[in-house]
């Protein structure tokens, strides 16, 4: 897996656009109602270089097998903060422990360049839950009715957060 630079993420959006299709086709709540455009999906990840960092991991045919971003808090008084947002894995590259790897690298990105304290949220009761909570990450909280799942039916989403070593 690699850390794109804004160059990389515009020259991968459509590769990337394809993993985000996949895993809203695949039930995740990553922001999107099925079925998502994959003109839409590219578009967001063109949008996105250099607003955040991008982590991408490649099979050996080259495809995004999977992907990451953080997004770090911009206001003076949470410049020690950011949100891992994004994390998504296709689901022919699952069962292999890419999740983890994905994370653990923007937790050691974010640690690395001076962050202190990460968030996220996810649906509740959704399979990512087992990794954030086996990665360490704490539950602050569950918000009914948070957010559409990709059928766009109401869930719930719990939010998340993990301190770093500083």
């Amino acid at each position: 897996m690699e850390l794109l630079t804004p160059e990389a993420v515009r020259a991968h959006a459509t590769a990337l656009g394809a993993l985000l299709v996949d895993t809203v086709d695949g039930g995740a709540s990553v922001g999107y109602l099925a079925p998502l455009d994959p003109a839409e999906a590219a578009a967001w990840w063109a949008g996105v270089a250099g607003a955040r960092d991008v982590w991408a991991a490649f099979g050996p045919d080259g495809t995004v097998t999977g992907a990451v971003t953080l997004l770090r808090t911009v206001t003076a008084n949470g410049r020690h903060r950011g949100e891992i947002a994004r994390l998504l894995v296709h689901r022919a590259a699952r069962g292999r422990a890419l999740g983890r790897r994905l994370l653990a690298a923007a937790e050691a990105h974010a640690a690395a360049t001076g962050l202190t304290l990460l968030v996220l949220d996810t649906q509740t009761d959704s399979p990512a839950e087992r990794l954030y909570r086996g990665a360490g990450w704490i539950p602050a909280g569950t918000i009914p009715e948070y957010a559409a799942d990709p059928a766009g039916t109401l869930r719930a989403t719990t939010l998340y957060y993990k301190l770093l070593a500083a």
